[in-house]
């Protein structure tokens, strides 16, 4: 990504604090899918089987439901905003899914290492929560095409930006647990003190609260973030490789998972992954961020 996308917000954008405000507290909001234990995305998701099998398309349909796992606390990607309605650039996907599939989305919040879970165990047909592929989650869920790339970012405190991964050596890092960046850190900086915590809205309190010296996600969401509390800066823009972020099924689930790859081919064709950019990222990001250096259109780097 380029330095462009990641450079300090020069300015604050009212449409992002409006969304970004549901970052610091819990959404209360549909059904919610808790964290299953420490372990992440490993715990009740070893091996290639599931307890209960995934529902078939037409199973699907005649229940006119598509059950999709979302983030609640992820704005601008996932969250409930101020009427209790879920909103962001992974609810609007799901949303031309559902329509194209002729159903109603029915949306349960999700913690980020539960995502592999709600589908192991068959509480939903589909996750869309900004999920990062990497081989191990492979080996437990099936990744449909991509729609969205990533990398890592580091938000510290303006009195304090860590501008350099060397500087979080014997400081406390907070993360969410399940995600790519409790591996990373785990595997390639150990001296780092790693404080986990099962929500984002909990990890960017501890924050707030000076609870750990930095916050490490997503660099596209700590830039919002960013933007939208004073206060704070993403020293680190980019860390480690640049990753693809792709709907999941059941292990084995073709049947759906054929559908979404088609869907996302074919909405490709028409930029329909700018659109979705347009509609809930361009607030937040305004002119200093390149469209093309997130979105991914018809499943194609």
């Amino acid at each position: 990504m380029t330095t462009k996308l990641f450079g300090r917000a020069a300015r604050a954008i009212v449409a992002a604090g409006a969304a970004l405000t549901m970052l610091v507290s819990v959404a209360a909001c549909g059904p919610s899918a808790s964290t299953p234990s420490e372990a992440g995305d490993t715990a009740s998701a070893s091996g290639n089987t599931s307890a209960t099998k995934a529902r078939s398309l037409d199973e699907i349909k005649k229940s006119g439901e598509l059950k999709v796992a979302v983030f609640s606390d992820k704005a601008p990607f996932g969250y409930v905003d101020k009427d209790g309605k879920y909103q962001g650039y992974d609810v609007y996907f799901a949303e031309q899914l559902a329509k194209d599939l002729g159903v109603t989305p029915k949306y349960t919040s999700v913690d980020p290492a539960a995502r592999v879970d709600v589908l192991t165990s068959n509480k939903v047909d589909l996750v869309l929560a900004n999920f990062t592929v990497t081989d191990e989650r492979a080996q437990k869920v099936d990744f449909a095409k991509p729609y969205m790339k990533v990398a890592l970012g580091v938000v510290s405190p303006d009195s304090k930006v860590i501008k350099n991964v060397d500087e979080l050596k014997g400081k406390t890092l907070i993360i969410a647990k399940g995600t790519t960046a409790e591996t990373y850190f785990g595997t390639n900086y150990p001296d780092v003190k790693l404080q986990k915590y099962d929500q984002y809205a909990d990890a960017y309190n501890a924050l707030l609260d000076g609870r750990g010296d930095a916050f490490s996600t997503d660099n596209t969401e700590v830039l919002a973030w960013a933007k939208a509390n004073k206060g704070f800066t993403v020293g680190i823009t980019k860390l480690g490789d640049e990753d693809t972020i792709a709907p999941a099924v059941q292990k084995g689930n073709t049947e759906l998972l054929n559908f979404v790859n088609d869907e996302i081919v074919k909405l490709g064709k028409d930029k329909f992954f700018h659109k979705d950019y347009q509609q809930t990222l361009e607030p937040v990001y305004g002119d200093e961020v390149n469209p093309d250096d997130i979105v991914v259109e018809g499943g194609e780097l």
